[in-house]
């Protein structure tokens, strides 16, 4: 576990710049072929008419859901691991709830929180960092509450794997992916649908700047198989050779029911 503890917090690391994270963001929405806001599509998943009023956010950043959330909500928490996220979460979540709070914690660990607390608890893109959460995740959630998860494919980037052996990369993924994560939830829920989110990234010629900021904000995911240097050299100048590069982005949302 410590292990795992250490990986993470490596990695996680590439998500602690505000601006830097933001901006690849933008070039993330700019550069898919399914223009479709990804936060909309989940936050429209939820079913809010069934007094959805009390919301934990698990690896929550800075707020990144929180931003699209209707308000009137009676609480909004989030857990991460990282302290700048805190005030920006904050920020996001005000507005939407009379009550907010923050938890600096490198998850899985245990939350001192009630049982039975929460009517939704959500995890965009983190669950793979800590899937031994998921018999706390079901401890917290009301009878009949939702866990709402979002994460990749497998096959995430694949078209990479034509140059570089992502490994350690493709494990991190394998430990809650769209293939596995029906097998993952179901010891812990009682119902589970999912919604998948078709999509790829594609790079034309000219867009060197934006891919290379791309694969930099990957680095620490990617690191422990490539140099990052070289995989950012080798696939801009792949680029310029074929002029254009598409890259799996395909995503899954898991609704899972107690």
């Amino acid at each position: 576990m410590a292990q795992v503890h250490a990986e993470t917090g490596e990695i996680m690391r590439s998500y602690s710049d505000l601006a830097i994270h933001t901006e690849v963001g933008a070039i993330i929405q700019h550069h898919s072929e399914n223009q479709e806001d990804i936060r909309l599509v989940v936050r429209d998943a939820i079913p809010w008419d069934h007094d959805i009023k009390k919301i934990l956010d698990l690896g929550c950043g800075y707020g990144w859901f929180e931003e699209v959330m209707p308000g009137g909500l009676d609480l909004v928490g989030g857990i991460d691991c990282l302290e700048e996220n805190e005030t920006p979460f904050l920020a996001a979540a005000r507005p939407k709830a009379r009550e907010v709070f923050f938890f600096r914690m490198m998850l899985p660990a245990p939350t001192g929180l009630s049982a039975g607390r929460f009517d939704l608890i959500v995890s965009l893109y983190s669950l793979y960092f800590f899937p031994a959460f998921l018999p706390e995740v079901s401890r917290l959630l009301k009878p009949g509450g939702l866990f709402l998860c979002l994460t990749h494919s497998a096959s995430m980037l694949e078209e990479g794997q034509h140059y570089f052996d992502f490994k350690n990369l493709r494990k991190v993924i394998e430990r809650f992916s769209a293939e596995n994560g029906c097998d993952i939830l179901r010891p812990f829920f009682k119902e589970i649908q999912y919604i998948d989110y078709p999509n790829s990234l594609v790079f034309h010629e000219g867009d060197e700047r934006s891919l290379a900021m791309y694969i930099d904000f990957k680095r620490e995911f990617i690191e422990k198989d490539v140099d990052p240097g070289i995989v950012r050299e080798k696939m801009i100048a792949e680029l310029g050779r074929k002029g254009k590069l598409k890259f799996n982005k395909n995503d899954r949302i898991f609704l899972a029911y107690t």
